[in-house]
């Protein structure tokens, strides 16, 4: 009674997995905010009203130089947009942030005033990993925030499987890494010996502020400044943490799995 109970409960549920990436796009919630853009040319000359506030020192201006903005390094808390009183710093709404190299997180001093998204690997890899990736998780000193995200695209909402992504227990099942936190001292070496049980040819992904760069622990003596300083990176996702729907987009256009209207959107 109880099994014909719960397969009736079922069919009167349906599928609730979401249709994206075919489908609308989720709303964010209000207060994410999304993508930060920055317009360095509306930043007044000598203006540095929004450094101070900055924790993770994601804003810079070295020596009258043209004001940057490293999005690798920004936790996303919305302090310099409230702070700038040129409104050179605007909240987008978007959830697009991944991006292939560090460089591409940087704005402003480049005349880049979004990030430039992410590309997909190149025909050798996307033929193995496209329809297929395995990754083994490593929380390197992470506050599990970023780990939670990562779940949550494991629930039947998200079903990240349905794209072929799934998270292995062996590093020596895996394709790739995903990795979280700033990699702390005592985790540095425990994210070497998985990077190199993984079978060649092999992708590493880091989630969050950081493991791109520190995160809020940026310049602490006891974490290695994020994964890149440790292995090799082929894809970066900011956010603090960054919202699964974030998560995802990476990981689609990585594999180049996002159809050309989601990519140009």
């Amino acid at each position: 009674m109880f099994i014909h109970d719960t397969l009736l409960h079922r069919l009167k549920r349906g599928c609730e997995t979401m249709t994206y990436p075919k489908g609308p796009v989720p709303a964010l919630p209000d207060r994410h905010g999304g993508a930060l853009r920055f317009d360095a040319s509306r930043c007044a000359s000598g203006c540095m009203a929004c450094l101070p506030v900055c924790p993770t020192e994601a804003l810079i201006r070295p020596n009258g130089a043209p004001a940057a903005m490293d999005l690798g390094r920004c936790i996303f808390c919305g302090d310099c947009v409230q702070a700038c009183p040129e409104k050179a710093i605007t909240q987008t709404n978007d959830h697009r942030l991944a991006a292939r190299t560090r460089e591409d997180l940087v704005l402003g001093d480049n005349g880049r005033d979004q990030v430039r998204l992410a590309t997909a690997l190149d025909d050798t890899l996307r033929k193995l990993f496209g329809r297929s990736l395995k990754l083994r998780q490593v929380s390197a000193g992470g506050c599990n925030a970023c780990e939670a995200d990562t779940n949550v695209l494991g629930t039947i909402g998200w079903d990240l499987g349905r794209f072929g992504i799934q998270f292995v227990a062996s590093p020596r099942h895996a394709d790739g890494l995903l990795i979280t936190g700033p990699v702390s001292e005592n985790m540095e070496l425990a994210l070497r010996k998985t990077y190199d049980a993984l079978p060649e040819p092999k992708i590493v992904i880091a989630v969050g502020a950081c493991a791109i760069a520190g995160g809020p622990f940026i310049n602490h003596a006891e974490h290695r400044q994020g994964a890149a300083n440790v292995v090799s990176v082929d894809l970066f996702i900011p956010g603090c943490p960054p919202h699964p729907l974030t998560i995802l987009d990476g990981l689609l256009r990585l594999l180049g799995r996002l159809d050309q209207a989601a990519t140009n959107r």
